[in-house]
């Protein structure tokens, strides 16, 4: 009759410790998840690579985590690398993430519509976009990992609010009626020579 309760005990506190060891294992998961852009030591180019995120939580337990790679833009032909470009990662793990490389880019640059600057990125809601050399608008969702590098190169930024308003304008261009005089904007519907007079 006495190994009743203490039976309930022990499994109660089995699972209280699984309870927190889980959600202390996605949380150490969570710091080394993403891709991230690294310079190749071999190419000195930007190379796209993801993190063994679950290697890297479960050998933090026991001291200094053991970082390594899961994938890279440049496997599988290379992937018996040294992974040489993992000192980057451990010297600044939260620079390198994706989404810090597009603030970055934003930081300072204007919307190619209609000038204003960007603020600090929210990228739950309001995203901006890219327009490509040709004239196409894009969501940060339509390009590739691979393509990025290439998009930072050459692509324009467009915020959020001229995204939505180009995007109408393109999908439904008999509701709309473009009047530049009205915002001293001299320019083609499509913002391809727009220029502000103050």
């Amino acid at each position: 009759m006495d190994t009743a309760p203490g039976s309930l005990i022990v499994i109660v506190l089995l699972v209280a410790a699984l309870f927190f060891g889980f959600r202390w294992l996605v949380r150490s998961a969570s710091k080394y998840r993403g891709s991230r852009i690294v310079t190749c030591p071999e190419t000195r180019s930007a190379t796209i690579v993801e993190v063994d995120a679950l290697h890297a939580s479960l050998t933090s337990i026991v001291g200094a985590p053991d970082i390594r790679l899961q994938d890279c833009s440049r496997w599988p032909m290379k992937k018996q690398c040294g992974q040489e470009c993992l000192t980057e990662l451990d010297v600044a793990p939260d620079r390198c993430l994706v989404s810090g490389v597009l603030m970055r880019w934003y930081r300072g640059k204007e919307c190619v519509f209609c000038s204003i600057c960007f603020p600090e990125i929210q990228w739950s809601d309001h995203r901006p976009a890219v327009r490509s050399p040709e004239g196409r608008l894009l969501t940060w969702n339509e390009v590739s990992l691979e393509q990025l590098p290439q998009v930072l190169e050459t692509y324009l930024p467009v915020c959020w609010n001229c995204y939505i308003a180009q995007t109408f304008r393109l999908e439904h261009p008999d509701l709309v009626v473009f009047r530049p005089w009205q915002k001293d904007i001299h320019g083609d519907p499509d913002g391809s020579s727009v220029s502000r007079h103050p």
